[in-house]
């Protein structure tokens, strides 16, 4: 588990450290895209770690989260003084869009779930309907025949 979480941080330092490489060789903040990506989806893991108690202890998930805030101060300059204009406040609308599709997703996923499992329900309660159905139907005719054969009728 702490290997798990250094691996996280040193996979999150690393995706920075390129970020900030390219920008220092004259690079737009665009061509970094997939360290940015690489950076957040590592982020995302670290968050929801630190938030399930993944960490041995809360200073361990404090310490990752606070690592986190001061990468991403330093991502927050480099889109002021290195991107255009305005970019900083595009990327979190962009965030809050996106974790609002996230979070739909989620729903629709959760929503076809229950609706499966209801269908299923549904199905095992026919399957049971019929087979005692038949089960009733069969001790009926095997009353008839035995009341028949047996001479009672």
């Amino acid at each position: 588990m702490i290997l798990e979480a250094v691996t996280l941080i040193t996979t999150a330092n690393a995706a920075i450290g390129a970020v900030k490489e390219l920008i220092q060789n004259g690079r737009d903040l665009c061509d970094a895209g997939d360290h940015l990506a690489t950076y957040f989806d590592t982020k995302a893991k670290i968050q929801e770690k630190a938030n399930k108690h993944g960490y041995k202890s809360d200073l361990e998930a404090f310490m990752a989260l606070e690592k986190l805030k001061q990468q991403e101060a330093e991502l927050k300059e480099m889109m002021i003084y290195s991107g255009r204009g305005g970019m900083w406040d595009d990327w979190l609308q962009f965030q809050v869009e996106q974790k609002r599709q996230r979070v739909a997703a989620e729903e629709r996923a959760a929503r076809v779930k229950r609706e499966r499992r209801r269908k299923i329900r549904e199905w095992m309660l026919a399957g049971v309907i019929v087979v005692t159905t038949l089960a009733g139907i069969g001790i009926i005719i095997g009353v008839i025949w035995l009341a028949k054969n047996r001479g009672l009728t």
